[in-house]
């Protein structure tokens, strides 16, 4: 779909992105793209270790073997 761009393509393209926003909001325009970049690759980064903690062998948790071997109360009805 894209094989056939050239430099000059991506030239003519720059040339109307200046003309369409200016050229005092490219910078900025930049920056938030950047900054967004940045804080999705910290969130995803975060999730893959909190995920590799919890996967590390949690044992504090019952598990359903623990839970079926526990008997259960038994509460007379009044």
């Amino acid at each position: 779909m894209l094989h056939n761009l050239t430099g000059w393509h991506a030239l003519i393209v720059l040339a109307i992105l200046l003309l369409v926003f200016g050229s005092t909001k490219l910078p900025s325009l930049a920056k938030g793209v950047g900054q967004s970049m940045r804080i999705l690759k910290d969130e995803v980064r975060d999730d893959k270790t909190a995920t590799a903690h919890d996967d590390a062998g949690d044992t504090t948790a019952p598990t359903f073997a623990d839970t079926a071997s526990t008997p259960v109360p038994y509460r007379h009805a009044s």
